[in-house]
């Protein structure tokens, strides 16, 4: 995760001070590893209560990591 361009997603912000600079959701100080980190263990209703972020929000994180690693041979075929 850390070597993703999270400047590419909209969903996320980085803001230095705010949680020593890590990536979190636009708009909250939850960050964005809580996702991954709980993912296995939660479903995304329960990450949205838990963490106080939007279905959106989730989602556009998922699909911008998961775009991220495709290969760009892949991607082009």
């Amino acid at each position: 995760m850390a070597n993703l361009d999270w400047s590419e997603c909209s969903a996320v912000e980085r803001v230095p001070g705010k949680r020593s600079g890590a990536v979190v959701f636009r708009g909250t100080r939850t960050p964005v590893s809580a996702v991954f980190e709980n993912l296995q263990d939660m479903s995304v209703a329960q990450l949205i209560q838990e963490f106080g972020v939007t279905r959106e929000q989730v989602e556009a994180v998922l699909q911008f990591a998961a775009r991220s690693t495709e290969s760009p041979v892949a991607a082009h075929r």
